[in-house]
């Protein structure tokens, strides 16, 4: 499973749920209800958000890789730039090792240098110096044509690497769009046939989704795994007829909605301010009630253990954005909320 991240109290609190209405009709589910219609959709929701995530953890890894391809071509770039001084350092010596034979006498004619010599030993004094002359040459000649050769492999071995890395991350770019494309598509779906059941006043069936594979071992966790608070409780808005009593975590719609800590659901339901709901029993006295939701993956008595998702996120009821409005109560009613960040603090899910 991806490592939770947490980001509390960044987001300003646009992605609030109005609460004028909450005296509208609620129309609980039916326990054990059957035929989901939207479960097709749901399941394709939370399917195409694990292969976001992954997707998005492919692309982390390859700018990651990208960032470590970059970093050696520009490596590369810096011994292109020393062999470019080299072998001008190089041509330099060449015609510094010219100018010198030519004093020298290196273009004389060996007869001339013979006839002109004093004695053998000059001439084969002057005949060696000649020589190493030549050797000098040939050998700057041949160091200087290697040099080259190595600054033209150098130079396209560069020019490969940059290549690699566009092609690389317009291919992962690419995938990564595609599927956050699909996902958004299946999200408004999501949330259209949401729309519909909070419109009727009645639930569909629960959405019976694959679970994460692995179940969590803490005694009580965040409703959402990844998210961003809004919102906050007892906050005043222009959206509530009275203060918000709840906090909300802004996230997108379809996001996998967990049960807090173990329990049994006491009800689901569809309609009213909070649109698609569930409230949950804990031992203990709490209730904790998950609301604005696109679909719910439980029915009304089932006992739940932590970290189970319980539903998907949405925008259902009245809400101005996609978010998840989670409640901590003493009741299973409305009116006898508590606040939810110290409470879930306390319990080390925050």
């Amino acid at each position: 499973m991806r490592q939770r991240r947490i980001r509390p109290l960044v987001v300003p609190a646009v992605l609030l749920c109005t609460l004028a209405a909450f005296a509208g009709p609620r129309t609980e589910a039916s326990e054990g209800s059957e035929g989901a219609e939207g479960a097709g959709t749901s399941a394709e929701v939370a399917q195409l958000y694990e292969e976001a995530s992954a997707a998005t953890q492919r692309y982390e890894e390859g700018q990651r890789k990208a960032a470590v391809q970059q970093a050696r071509a520009d490596r590369l770039e810096q011994l292109l730039v020393r062999e470019r001084r080299q072998i001008s350092a190089l041509h330099d010596d060449l015609g510094r090792i010219a100018r010198a034979q030519y004093r020298s006498g290196g273009d004389v004619p060996l007869a001339a240098q013979m006839l002109l010599a004093d004695s053998p030993e000059d001439l084969m004094r002057g005949q060696r110096v000649l020589w190493q002359a030549d050797l000098a040459v040939n050998n700057a000649v041949a160091k200087s044509s290697r040099a080259e050769r190595k600054l033209a492999a150098d130079q396209r071995a560069a020019d490969a690497t940059r290549r690699s890395v566009e092609a690389h991350n317009v291919r992962l770019a690419f995938l990564k769009q595609g599927i956050e494309d699909k996902l958004k598509a299946a999200q408004w779906q999501l949330q259209g046939e949401a729309d519909q059941s909070v419109a009727a006043g009645k639930c569909r069936g629960a959405a019976r989704l694959d679970q994460p594979e692995t179940p969590s071992t803490r005694a009580w966790v965040p409703p959402v795994e990844h998210y961003e608070l809004s919102a906050g409780f007892d906050s005043a808005g222009e959206h509530w007829a009275h203060r918000h009593t709840g906090q909300d975590f802004a996230v997108d719609i379809g996001t996998p909605v967990r049960a807090v800590g173990e329990g049994r659901v006491v009800s689901v339901s569809c309609g009213g301010a909070f649109g698609i709901e569930i409230v949950v029993s804990h031992p203990g006295g709490y209730y904790t009630q998950y609301a604005h939701l696109a679909a719910v993956t439980v029915d009304q008595g089932e006992q739940v253990r932590t970290g189970q998702w319980i539903g998907q996120s949405g925008t259902s009821g009245n809400s101005t954005g996609p978010h998840l409005h989670f409640e901590v109560r003493l009741t299973p009613y409305l009116g006898s909320g508590i606040d939810p960040v110290p409470w879930l603090a306390e319990r080390g899910a925050l």
